[in-house]
């Protein structure tokens, strides 16, 4: 359900704040107040184009942001949670942002999204319907969902259960599929397969080999530089210049110092220690210098071995651990293409048990669905006879796949016939701006109590419609209300009287700008709004007496749908 909605910059709207309820909303005002903006909008939350040109004169960016409350079953859930956006929170924020350089910016819960995602995400909050705008019920894929949506809760768990049973056999049939695919194409992956597996194989790689063997390949690539150096060192150690020879003389002159001073004690103990340290350091640093041996054998050998290692990692990946793992894909890779025949015949059983289990899913949702399109059928009827069109066929059509879908063997469109004696026509077609918005309320209205729909908006649906039917598109949309948000833009006083909640919508012109402004008609506002809905520009004490006489017949005519 949409709670808030906040609007800076758009258009001839400044600012705007507005809080919405459960229930049936009509928004109202002259031609030209701002209206279809908030539409334009909504449009924007739900993942419209936008463009700079929406951007209101001399500001640098437009935002809107709108509040959805939803609850843990909402449909909305999976696709957030599928995206890593999950969260128990009841609360659900969309932001749009557009700047005067072009730029446009989404964000869900603070997250920046795509607008591909934000569309998929809008069209399960917002369901918006103008006189020329074709939305759910206009897309021929996805009349099949609202039929099974039709059908509640044991319905949908059999739809569910056959599509579990047909993703099994998908998965099979693929896997099928990839097994018999042309006899020379798996020939020459055969032999790419071996070759790159005796390749790999042959190389006996090891984990952190190459990082040793480059160690090694240094030391021995500067043997000689090791040599001079690690015999200087002892030389300064052990050698001519006797470096311990004179640590150990000077720590007997401080043994002499010792007996007439005992606070020298901490520090021969530390030159004993150093000393000590030292004369191990030479005798390591000794056998170090004795082991050096420039082998240049073994350097050509390490050369090679490093220059088979980049080679494979050039072919099968950047490290060592990447070209290992990309052995394992090869064999197992392998095993199933040499082992194809029996792992065909393994499918081939599995399917054979599968087919005729599908096959009689799909019979079964069939007959449910032909029981249902007969019933959506009479009660569509029934729903436009309410709104004046008692003469109006309803038809829906089902055809068969010639393989199996995931949604059975069916395929379901719908088909109306307006006017006595014209020919049933695909509803996608039906282009007569009063009758499709009729239909589509009484479309609405028919699948109400599925908990599918989203927050319904009409904009302007009931121009070109007076009279009785005027009268029954406002209890219908009332009646819509008690199962769902609905607003709806209106210039008939009948609607607007049925609604909840009344929104005013008027501009003004502030500090010589026109701004548009929105305001919640309670008690005597809303009675002058009605009376001037039905009287033009001047409000008599004549229309206001109507008005009240209307909002007394409203409230009866509420009382009399619970």
């Amino acid at each position: 359900m949409l709670v808030e909605l906040s609007i800076r910059d758009f258009a001839i709207i400044e600012q705007l704040h507005m809080t919405f309820d459960q229930g049936f909303h009509a928004l109202t005002g002259e031609t030209g107040a701002g209206k279809s903006i908030l539409i334009d909008a909504l449009s924007l939350v739900a993942g419209g184009r936008g463009s700079q040109e929406f951007i209101r004169h001399g500001s640098k960016k437009l935002e809107i942001e709108a509040l959805f409350s939803i609850d843990a079953n909402h449909r909305v859930n999976p696709l957030l949670e599928q995206e890593g956006m999950g969260s128990e929170d009841e609360w659900l924020v969309i932001r749009r942002e557009i700047t005067s350089q072009g730029k446009s910016l989404a964000r869900v819960n603070g997250r920046v999204v795509t607008l591909a995602f934000l569309r998929e995400l809008g069209a399960m909050l917002l369901d918006i319907h103008g006189q020329h705008e074709h939305q759910s019920f206009m897309n021929v894929e996805s009349h099949l969902g609202w039929l099974d949506a039709y059908g509640g809760s044991k319905h949908i768990a059999d739809v569910k259960a056959y599509r579990t049973r047909f993703a099994e056999y998908y998965q099979l049939r693929q896997a099928q599929q990839a097994l018999l695919q042309n006899e020379k194409e798996v020939a020459q992956r055969l032999d790419l397969l071996r070759f790159q597996h005796e390749e790999i194989s042959a190389a006996q790689l090891q984990c952190g080999e190459e990082e040793e063997l480059e160690a090694e390949e240094r030391r021995l690539s500067h043997a000689e530089r090791l040599m001079n150096e690690s015999s200087q060192a002892f030389l300064h150690l052990h050698g001519d210049q006797q470096g311990l020879e004179q640590i150990y003389t000077a720590m007997t002159h401080l043994e002499e110092m010792v007996t007439y001073d005992e606070s020298l004690t901490p520090l021969l103990e530390a030159m004993n220690s150093t000393y000590y340290q030292l004369e191990e350091a030479a005798r390591e640093l000794g056998r170090y210098r004795d082991q050096i041996e420039y082998d240049p054998d073994r350097l050509e050998q390490i050369g090679e071995r490093l220059h088979t290692i980049t080679g494979l990692k050039r072919k099968y990946g950047p490290e060592v651990e990447d070209v290992l793992a990309h052995g394992e894909k090869v064999e197992a890779e392998l095993y199933q293409l040499t082992h194809r025949d029996q792992q065909n015949e393994e499918l081939e059983q599995k399917l054979a048990l599968l087919r005729p289990l599908l096959e009689e899913d799909a019979s079964k949702l069939r007959l449910q669905r032909s029981k249902l399109a007969r019933e959506i059928e009479d009660r569509m009827e029934k729903e436009l006879a309410d709104l004046n069109m008692a003469r109006t066929q309803f038809s829906v059509k089902m055809t068969s796949t010639p393989e199996l879908t995931e949604s059975g063997y069916d395929r379901v469109e719908y088909y109306i016939s307006p006017n006595p004696g014209e020919p049933l026509k695909p509803l996608v077609k039906v282009a007569s701006g009063g009758e499709l918005s009729r239909l589509m309320l009484a479309i609405k209205s028919l699948f109400a109590h599925t908990g599918t729909m989203n927050t319904l908006i009409f904009d302007e649906i009931d121009t070109g419609v007076s009279g009785r039917a005027a009268q029954s598109i406002a209890e219908k949309m009332s009646a819509l209300g008690k199962e769902q948000q609905v607003l709806s833009i209106s210039h008939l006083p009948q609607v607007a009287c049925m609604a909840d909640t009344h929104f005013y919508i008027y501009k003004q012109v502030e500090q010589e700008r026109t701004v548009t402004r929105v305001r919640k008609l309670v008690g005597e506002e809303r009675i002058h709004e009605l009376a001037r809905m039905l009287g033009g520009v001047e409000v008599t004490d004549t229309t206001r007496q109507h008005a009240q006489e209307m909002l007394r017949l409203a409230h009866k005519n509420k009382a009399a749908l619970l």
